[in-house]
């Protein structure tokens, strides 16, 4: 039996448009299958050192539109990009971007490699990002992120998307909990080196299906996410990046660099230093002639005020019970 073409044409856009409305990728933090991860799981060996913060508008559709005199996002410091995730985070707003930098550089192991969180109050109300990861600071890769979410109407600005629609976008999971990016997706890209990942950008997604500002994922698809959002908060809020697989993996723990956290790095007035291990650790802070400027002990977690200290790069050096040590570096602003 001879099937006209008519009809083979029409069963296979019928089974596009299935496969579709079937796409299921992970679903909401707590629910079986989720790929999200707790933001103080042991599973993270560090967090991202700095921040860079390129404000996005609060409608780029509209750029007169002002929030509390400024057409651009103002909401958090850059400052909150680094260290562990704590909900205090940093607006990106249309388009905007953030770019973090990893010392050690994250590698590429089995299963993810590093988690992305943002500060979504719900499981529903995702504001997304796409994620990009660079060896050079030269060449960045995107991830090949997917957006089932149908292209119209548009999502409106407090209203909600499905998770299970979404895959390899920053913004997937709710505030607490990272999603997570595994650098073998993205493995035949060049011009990378996927065992020595020193930066990456997060960019707003924007979330608007007009032709001449929507962004489109991987497969050509229309990103739709709730927009407009012209306030200060608009747009991606970043919080964190854990890093789950590094350089230092392998190293004995005691003098492992990842040991030490030191955020924000660098630094205008507090800084936090904590410690992936229970016992004291001793500690030192030399300025550039070499000469001690702060001496103390801590166990677990100390904040310090470096605000009366000139501009420049001092070195602190933390020594353990058993006397093994590492050097790490604060840059001060």
């Amino acid at each position: 039996m001879k099937i006209p073409r008519n009809s083979v044409y029409l069963l296979l856009i019928l089974l596009s448009i299935s496969g579709t409305l079937l796409a299921q990728y992970a679903p909401p933090a707590g629910q079986p299958g989720t790929t999200a991860i707790f933001k103080d799981s042991s599973i993270f060996l560090g967090w991202a050192n700095t921040c860079i913060i390129d404000r996005g508008y609060i409608d780029i559709s509209d750029t007169t539109v002002l929030y509390n005199g400024s057409n651009k996002t103002s909401y958090g410091s850059y400052l909150y990009g680094s260290g562990p995730a704590d909900e205090l985070v940093v607006s990106l707003g249309d388009r905007g971007s953030a770019l973090l930098g990893f010392d050690p550089p994250i590698v590429n192991r089995d299963g993810h490699d590093f988690a992305v969180f943002e500060n979504s109050f719900g499981d529903t109300f995702l504001e997304l990002g796409f994620v990009e990861v660079s060896s050079d600071g030269q060449r960045f890769v995107t991830f090949p992120a997917v957006s089932f979410t149908p292209e119209s109407p548009q999502v409106p600005t407090f209203d909600t998307i499905d998770a299970t629609k979404i895959h390899n976008f920053a913004g997937k999971y709710r505030h607490g909990f990272g999603t997570p990016f595994d650098l073998e997706d993205i493995r035949d890209s060049a011009g990378i080196d996927l065992n020595h990942i020193i930066l990456i950008r997060i960019t707003d997604a924007i979330g608007c299906i007009q032709d001449s500002f929507a962004t489109t994922d991987s497969r050509g698809h229309k990103v739709n996410d709730p927009w407009p959002t012209p306030f200060d908060t608009g747009g991606f809020d970043l919080d964190a990046i854990g890093v789950i697989h590094n350089q230092t993996e392998g190293v004995n723990d005691l003098i492992n660099p990842a040991t030490i956290l030191i955020y924000p790095n660098p630094v205008t007035d507090n800084v936090t230093i904590r410690s992936r291990v229970t016992a004291e650790i001793h500690f030192t802070i030399s300025n550039p002639a070499g000469k001690i400027v702060f001496e103390s002990a801590f166990t677990g977690m100390k904040t310090l005020n470096l605000a009366s200290l000139q501009a420049g790069v001092f070195l602190a050096h933390f020594t353990m019970q058993d006397g093994s040590s590492v050097t790490k570096k604060i840059i001060k602003y």
